[in-house]
């Protein structure tokens, strides 16, 4: 029995008992979906950021700038791609850290493993894999991204592009960073519960609407519409969802809801996982960020290093998972 069955015992109680809907109706089904995926996510979010944000309260950013600097290069892109779990940033947000990598001398490189992961793979994305797919998928989730993540830092340091970085960037860079102050655990947890709060803030419009349409799809779409365009057997549905997810932009709590609404109606889970990570990894409004610190050659090498080990991921995943 599943540690979730008393909410899908809620969700039904509610759906049917509370609300009245007829069991054999499409909106039913859809109701009891968003209600008890609701439920369970935001209940795992609450536990799972809690949690991480006391792992990153011994991580701030000064001395994670201060770790990077200081690794060799190949190692360091492992490190920078680990430290982009722990650091739940949106591939916006994940900038200005990005900046001060470089300032601090961390190879470009380095930080641009941390630039791919950060987005990518983040605590959002883990416990709702984890909830909705189980270990198995989670981990191979995790595996990917940092594989993505290290290969796409390792070449784009090989090419040495850092005349491709404006130069004001590298105007104030610093050898050194302050002795930092030290948090006993109680303040290590209002960090963690102030944290968790802004955090559920800020992603739970994204989560529900996310489930919303998860929720849709799950009432209305026939089972084998999606899976006819983008089903197993289409080898064409990693390139397409790779595409489609560029334009779009949306962290991980409102994007993992569809993908578990796309993997029910039949849609390869590579196909659905590539969909993923090139909504968080490859967003326009990153690009548009982006292009204020770096010249356009250098984004084009970013996104189509990025793209290919997305692409690679997603027909890899389908392999493995058929």
């Amino acid at each position: 029995m599943s540690i979730f069955y008393p909410l899908q015992l809620l969700a039904d109680w509610l759906t049917y008992g509370v609300f009245r809907i007829a069991h054999d109706s499409s909106f039913a089904g859809a109701v009891d979906f968003f209600i008890f995926d609701t439920l369970k996510i935001l209940i795992l979010l609450t536990v799972i950021i809690f949690a991480v944000s006391v792992i990153r309260s011994y991580l701030p950013p000064e001395k994670i700038r201060f770790v990077l600097a200081r690794k060799n290069p190949y190692f360091g892109n492992l490190i920078s791609a680990l430290l982009g779990i722990v650091t739940p940033f949106c591939s916006c947000s994940a900038i200005p850290l990005f900046l001060g990598f470089i300032q601090a001398g961390v190879p470009l490189g380095v930080t641009f493993s941390f630039l791919v992961a950060s987005p990518m793979i983040n605590e959002v994305a883990l416990v709702l894999l984890l909830g909705m797919f189980g270990w198995e998928i989670a981990l191979l989730y995790i595996f990917s991204g940092l594989m993505i993540a290290v290969i796409a830092g390792v070449l784009i340091g090989k090419m040495k592009v850092e005349s491709l970085v404006e130069p004001f960037v590298y105007r104030h860079t610093v050898k050194d960073v302050a002795d930092l102050p030290r948090m006993d655990h109680r303040r290590r947890a209002l960090y963690a519960l102030d944290y968790t709060i802004d955090i559920l803030k800020k992603v739970w419009p994204y989560v529900l609407i996310g489930i919303g349409v998860g929720a849709w799809i799950h009432g209305y779409v026939p089972a084998d519409f999606l899976a006819r365009y983008a089903g197993r057997d289409k080898w064409y549905g990693v390139l397409v969802a790779v595409l489609i997810g560029i334009p779009l932009y949306s962290n991980a709590a409102g994007v993992i809801p569809l993908v578990s609404a796309l993997a029910e109606k039949g849609v390869a889970m590579g196909t659905t996982l590539a969909f993923m990570m090139s909504v968080t990894a490859l967003s326009l409004p990153e690009f548009m960020i982006l292009k204020k610190i770096m010249r356009p050659k250098l984004i084009l090498i970013f996104a189509g290093t990025v793209g290919a080990g997305i692409i690679f991921t997603g027909f890899l995943f389908n392999y493995l998972l058929d």
